[in-house]
């Protein structure tokens, strides 16, 4: 893609990554955006890709190359901004590159970099350079700030409208394929909530990676889902489980936007963030702290079908209606400045 953008974006191409819908949200608000798949930095052997990640501080291996890569795409390009996502792999070096060619540098931090599973230097280097980093989570602001990034705001998650367009699913009807489903990776804190369902003897799907690796959670294993399998098997259960991910600090996810979109009945874990969005308990959604209360309310939800519907509705009308797709996103950060 060669001549003038308004816009280089760093992301993971394909899927539900951000980076891809964010460059799909580009091109529906007229926006000329050139796309850096930052897949390419984590190329290699694989003994050399783990080398790198385990023992050089979760490095990408071709750290250095993409950077270059980026400062040149940039320079070929000439956009107002630089919009990266999550652990955007360019370094520090070439950030402030980027920022003498006089380009806005955003990042739309989807990761906590604090998570001992992927804290790295060389991020912590390049994040000083940002003119702006929006945080996905609330609870990392401070340690933002404190750390030196010049300008901190909060931006929730969002969901794609072209890979989840609203419509209304749990419709309570026999072919109905699960009572619940739960989409996310096998996290260690989310298992015992897991074992709770599985000890319920309720209709369970997983979709997601590592799900294999217990006996009781095998049987349930859908795989790694394609968006439109995921918002197939969510419109087809009577209730998502909605888990955030605690190594993260994460007060909601993805999937706190994507199920309301989809319409079906979320059941979400109680987070200051979740009750923002979405209202107290029983406005929207239900909310829960413990797998006991998890598993007493989905027993509960899937014995009134007309309170299922309504919250399901509720949410529905509350995502869908209340600007949070990845193009309110774009034009929220765009317009920061």
């Amino acid at each position: 893609m060669g001549g003038r953008a308004d816009l280089v974006i760093v992301g993971n191409a394909g899927g539900t990554n951000i980076g891809a819908s964010f460059h799909r949200a580009a091109g529906c608000l007229g926006l000329k955006a050139a796309f850096c798949d930052a897949r390419d930095a984590h190329s290699g052997p694989a003994f050399v890709r783990r080398f790198n990640w385990r023992i050089r501080g979760h490095r990408p291996t071709l750290l250095g190359k993409f950077s270059a890569d980026v400062t040149e795409a940039c320079r070929m390009h000439s956009p107002r901004v630089l919009l990266t996502t999550g652990l955007a792999p360019i370094d520090g070096e070439n950030m402030d590159k980027i920022g003498k060619m006089g380009i806005e540098r955003i990042n739309y931090l989807t990761d906590d970099p604090w998570n001992p599973g992927q804290s790295s230097q060389w991020f912590f280097r390049a994040l000083r350079s940002y003119d702006s980093v929006f945080s996905a989570r609330q609870a990392n602001l401070n340690d933002l700030r404190q750390h030196g990034c010049a300008d901190v705001q909060y931006l929730p998650f969002a969901y794609d409208d072209e890979l989840f367009p609203p419509g209304l699913g749990g419709r309570t009807r026999s072919s109905e394929a699960y009572d619940v489903v739960f989409a996310g990776g096998a996290d260690e804190d989310r298992v015992p909530f897991i074992r709770a369902l599985h000890q319920s003897g309720l209709k369970m799907a997983l979709a997601g990676d590592y799900w294999d690796r217990s006996p009781f959670t095998k049987r349930y294993r859908v795989g790694h889902l394609d968006p439109t399998k995921l918002r197939e098997i969510t419109a087809d259960s009577k209730i998502a489980l909605c888990l955030v991910r605690r190594a993260n600090r994460d007060g909601h996810v993805m999937r706190s936007f994507e199920i309301p979109a989809i319409g079906t009945c979320m059941l979400a874990e109680d987070t200051l963030e979740h009750r923002a969005i979405f209202g107290e308990d029983g406005d929207t959604v239900l909310y829960f702290r413990t797998a006991r209360e998890m598993t007493d309310k989905v027993k509960w939800l899937l014995a009134n079908d007309k309170e299922r519907r309504r919250l399901a509705e509720g949410a529905h009308r509350r995502v869908v209606g209340g600007r949070h797709t990845y193009k309110d996103r774009l034009k929220a950060m765009l317009k920061s400045k």
